[in-house]
């Protein structure tokens, strides 16, 4: 099976380059020039350079790769960022999928396509609608959840209206080794290695701890996304959720456990958000019955790995 990976630099898309890799898939990993530069690069997959907001470039990426499965990762992917510049989130977002799914149309019909929506689209969950599933009430309450959302229709609608073999995925959080800053784990992960290295005082600024979300490792996530893709469950959308809601404060918790030197912990009112979701967590039932898949790595062992991460990588930064 030969796939296109778009976003392939990225986090979610480094893991399932790996997992696609491990399966034995000849792998086109799509990226744009400034990050195939950062990149480690190797035999084991052929790289695509192409900026998928410039629809000839994303058109020219599925002609050369001509591929089996196209995974789209490549998006904005935090929230925080889309309410400093909503429209830059928007655009960059429903403008990088149209232009896949018309140079999928247009030049290998015959190819799937999972498209990568996200939890975020339903917002606001009320108590009575908790767990979320499927055919909950979608309310974006943030413009990256927008993004998302349309993302999410415009596969449907790629499906409805040419009949490409689009499946959708509504993924929740998802943490691991390897992402960067501007996500909860990973910022706490850093303050705390950067306090055990002596580059920073022994505290962690916080936002808003009480928060519940739905967390699953990366490495759970790309398993799913694998197995989906080589099913027939064309125009079909599935939650990609753990089923448990866990507080930010339950997620420090756990990461201060991990940490090698005594932390204080201090509230920052710049990392409040606004319209921040009390509670959500997802059903992943219908996942469940379609791949038989569930997550397998602890929230403890994922949080470890993340620290064991930054550690390697503020070494690193530290020696150069």
């Amino acid at each position: 099976m030969r796939a296109l990976v778009t976003g392939a630099s990225g986090f979610v898309g480094g893991h399932l380059t790996e997992r696609l890799l491990a399966e034995g898939w000849e792998v086109w990993a799509c990226t744009t020039a400034s990050a195939a530069s950062g990149r480690r690069t190797g035999a084991a997959f052929n790289a695509v350079v192409a900026d998928l907001e410039v629809p000839e470039q994303a058109a020219e990426a599925v002609r050369v790769s001509q591929p089996d499965v196209i995974f789209h990762l490549a998006a904005r992917a935090a929230v925080g960022p889309s309410h400093a510049d909503p429209w830059a989130t928007i655009r960059a977002n429903v403008g990088m999928q149209t232009h896949v799914l018309e140079a999928i149309r247009h030049h290998r019909p015959t190819c799937a396509a999972l498209v990568v929506g996200s939890g975020e689209v339903y917002g606001p969950a009320r108590p009575e609608d908790l767990p979320l599933k499927e055919d909950a009430p979608l309310r974006p309450a943030n413009p990256y959840a927008v993004s998302k959302l349309a993302q999410d229709f415009l596969g449907l609608q790629y499906h409805l209206s040419y009949g490409l073999r689009v499946v959708r995925v509504r993924p929740f959080n998802h943490l691991g080794p390897g992402q960067g800053p501007g996500f909860v784990a990973a910022d706490f992960a850093r303050q705390l290695v950067e306090a055990e290295l002596g580059w920073r005082e022994r505290r962690i600024l916080v936002g808003n701890l009480e928060a519940r979300r739905d967390f699953t490792d990366v490495r759970d996530v790309v398993r799913a996304y694998v197995a989906l893709a080589q099913g027939a469950w064309w125009g079909e959308v599935f939650n990609l959720a753990s089923g448990v809601a866990v507080s930010i404060r339950q997620l420090l918790d756990l990461l201060l456990q991990e940490t090698r030197v005594p932390v204080t912990v201090e509230p920052d009112p710049q990392r409040l958000r606004p319209s921040d979701v009390p509670e959500f967590y997802g059903d992943a039932g219908r996942l469940r019955q379609a791949i038989g898949w569930q997550p397998q790595i602890p929230l403890q062992q994922t949080l470890r790995d993340v620290m064991q991460y930054w550690r390697e990588r503020l070494e690193r930064e530290g020696r150069k």
